[in-house]
């Protein structure tokens, strides 16, 4: 019963992340959709933590190099996303209250996703490692 309680907040939490990033190209004062761009962000950002997950053994209770490098490729598509939005306002291409929504709905998927790997993470009998 507790993994369902999470699987709706999670849902929840990626329904609110996708609502600012739509308000932010949507609204009729900002009406660019421009910041659909880090979608591809949204999909990228677990896959090689995925990727590591199926290669490494996690009885090692030492740093292993392939779990490093993939928590570093992670963090720079995490970057990336942020940073994205802030380019376009810079260069006009979006206005600045458009780039905040972007920032907030990041925020809030980021967390989701996190989350997602927190929750569903450990090998239980229900783990994304059935996926």
């Amino acid at each position: 019963m507790c993994s369902l309680a999470a699987l709706i907040s999670l849902s929840f939490g990626g329904a609110v992340g996708l609502m600012f990033l739509m308000l932010g190209c949507a609204l009729p004062q900002y009406n660019q959709y421009w910041p659909l761009f880090v979608l591809f962000f949204y999909i990228l950002s677990p896959i090689p933590y995925c990727i590591a997950r199926r290669l490494v053994d996690d009885t090692d209770a030492t740093s292993n190099a392939c779990k490093e490098l993939a928590i570093f490729l992670t963090t720079g598509i995490v970057v990336s996303a942020f940073g994205l939005p802030i380019v376009f306002a810079r260069a006009e291409l979006i206005y600045w209250g458009a780039c905040a929504l972007v920032l907030t709905g990041n925020t809030v998927i980021f967390a989701t996703i996190l989350g997602f790997f927190l929750v569903f993470g450990s090998n239980d009998d229900f783990s994304w490692q059935q996926w």
